[in-house]
């Protein structure tokens, strides 16, 4: 069974459901039975991405590397002791959600004297040690574009190797989260260049909201109150879904509150390639905690979904998020389906879009990244 075989039996579901409901006695809309001027009016508009002239041009050089690659400038004695072992075993955690063990960032290690070179420096994620007894305790520092652009450095500083390595492990989660949200903000940025405009529009007229999905989700379904765009390649296939519910109380915010109103959703709209097959949870993969997304509240959710009835599967992300102006909760999900193959950037780069959702008078898309002091690092001259 392919996610092909599953996307074209999911549209004549569909299709079918926009004359005869499956559930409730709500009808389906389907974007392929719209007029042939309208829809070939909005294929051009997904395959044409947008363009934005107003981003700052830096006249330094573009940054090296692939997204989650970590360059850790650290001496050969440094790099087997406490700090350095420590260093590795924050880069080297698994991420979660993911069906298979996938490292968090790809980790690069040079003497301090190579880092002069323009090979390295250059690199987009950069992790500096600067031990000193002019430090009273350890403390993160950060810069942005000191070599390249975009480029993220950050400067582990402490009066003491012993110190630092205990902050480092103390302080993990951050350091993760950190480089991970700049790798995200990064993604954000080419999503506000080039992104689905047509995706955008249907978010628009379904659900009253925007989003920025990449360029090359571009087939789309429709539903009730529900939008899935997916790239519908058969492989490595990216998808994103938006639905809504009414909001009740805080306790619409609980796993299995939110699991219910999932499998809900997911059965009437996205059935399997086999008849009475549909997409579910897999329960016992799934935890919810609470985050901030653009200042407010949002549930976000991690696992993996399968399809009843069938063999396929996958980890998603989701976004819960409260609708104030119209009393209601507007999720976004990003699922993919990626057999034999790893999923970390295809999953993260999804996610990237998520944090794009914007409700009904809503601010614009915000910095991920953490509020550290920012300093500047003045680069060697040579």
């Amino acid at each position: 069974m392919t996610m092909k075989r599953f996307f074209v039996y999911a549209t004549a579901c569909l299709m079918a459901l926009s004359v005869a409901s499956c559930a409730g006695g709500e009808g389906k809309k389907d974007t392929a039975a719209q007029p042939a001027a309208k829809n070939e009016q909005a294929q051009k508009s997904v395959k044409k991405p947008t363009k934005s002239t107003s981003k700052k041009k830096l006249m330094m050089p573009n940054a090296s590397g692939l997204p989650y690659e970590m360059l850790v400038v650290m001496g050969d004695d440094q790099w087997q002791r406490p700090l350095g072992r420590a260093v590795y075993g924050v880069l080297d955690t698994d991420v979660p959600g993911l069906p298979q063990s996938e490292r968090s960032f790809r980790i690069t290690r040079v003497n301090p004297s190579a880092f002069d070179s323009n090979m390295f420096r250059i690199m987009r994620n950069v992790i500096l040690v600067d031990i000193q007894n002019i430090y009273t305790q350890p403390k993160f520092k950060f810069a942005r574009n000191v070599y390249s652009y975009p480029q993220m450095v950050m400067t582990l500083q402490a009066p003491d190797e012993a110190s630092l390595a205990e902050y480092v492990k103390d302080n993990a989660q951050s350091i993760l989260d950190f480089f991970t949200k700049a790798e995200m903000n990064r993604e954000i940025d080419n999503l506000r260049e080039e992104h689905n405009l047509e995706a955008s529009r249907l978010a628009k007229e379904i659900l009253g909201v925007d989003i920025w999905v990449p360029w090359t989700v571009n087939k789309f379904k429709q539903g009730k109150d529900f939008l899935w765009a997916s790239t519908n390649t058969g492989k490595k296939d990216m998808s994103i879904v938006l639905y809504s519910y009414p909001y009740t109380d805080k306790n619409t915010f609980t796993l299995e509150y939110f699991l219910h109103k999932r499998d809900s959703v997911m059965k009437v709209n996205i059935p399997g390639g086999r008849e009475g097959s549909y997409m579910t949870t897999q329960r016992d993969y799934v935890y919810v905690k609470d985050a901030t997304v653009q200042g407010k509240y949002a549930q976000v959710a991690r696992g993996l979904w399968r399809v009843q009835g069938d063999r396929m599967g996958g980890p998603f992300v989701s976004h819960s998020r409260v609708d104030e102006v119209n009393g209601r909760v507007i999720v976004a999900e990003a699922f993919i389906y990626a057999p034999e193959s790893l999923k970390r950037d295809l999953m993260r780069r999804m996610e990237a879009a998520l944090y794009t959702l914007q409700l009904p008078q809503s601010d614009k898309v915000s910095n991920l990244a953490y509020n550290l002091e920012e300093i500047v690092i003045t680069p060697k001259i040579k």
